[in-house]
């Protein structure tokens, strides 16, 4: 699968977020169903990597330093299931579409390994796309000046996330899984800090 197709692949997260919005599930229900889908891909990652189980799919969904490893889309899944269960929708939400949509936008716009940074530009553009993504959700929640702030900040905190991989012992943390918490925790904190309502809900079925 060529880059262009697994950002594609990638993309279809938003869909996630979409059938809340749309009135097709309820916030209850769509965290219930991405806990649903994290427990199926992490039993997919136990058949790959404990009991050798491989498949197409597989090949198609993870890169070579993934092999022995959990992949991405494990870690995807995860980050932004966490974020849903821990806040409400004002906050996971572009949260949750940072990962989605943005991170595939800065992945076409320059190559990197894993243990690359990305250029500036592509960070800024990261930066851009994620406040575009996240005031349509603040702003209505706490008014023009607090929610462009939040909106800002969680952008910066996504773009840096995405753009600046740190190093654990020789392992680069995979943006997959610090993109949605550190948005998510930008803005929230710009709310606490306001005094606004920050929709954390933790677990709060």
């Amino acid at each position: 699968m060529s880059e262009y197709s697994r950002r594609a692949v990638h993309a279809t997260g938003v869909g996630m977020p979409l059938i809340y919005l749309l009135g097709v599930v309820s916030w209850d229900q769509l965290r219930l169903f991405m806990i649903g889908v994290t427990l199926i891909v992490f039993g997919l990652e136990f058949l790959r990597l404990v009991v050798g189980i491989n498949h197409r799919i597989y090949d198609e969904l993870t890169r070579a330093y993934e092999q022995d490893s959990v992949a991405g889309y494990a870690l995807y899944m995860t980050s932004m299931t966490v974020v849903a269960l821990l806040f409400g929708p004002v906050v996971a939400l572009p949260a949750i579409l940072m990962l989605a949509l943005g991170d595939p936008v800065s992945g076409m716009l320059g190559k990197n390994g894993p243990h690359e940074h990305k250029r500036l530009g592509v960070v800024a553009v990261m930066f851009v796309v994620c406040v575009l993504l996240a005031a349509p959700f603040t702003i209505p929640w706490a008014g023009v000046a607090i929610g462009a702030v939040a909106a800002a900040v969680g952008g910066v905190l996504a773009a840096v996330a995405d753009g600046v991989k740190p190093i654990i012992r020789g392992v680069a943390v995979d943006d997959n899984l610090t993109i949605p918490p550190a948005a998510a925790v930008g803005i929230a904190g710009v709310f606490w800090l306001a005094g606004v309502d920050t929709g954390i809900d933790p677990f709060g079925f």
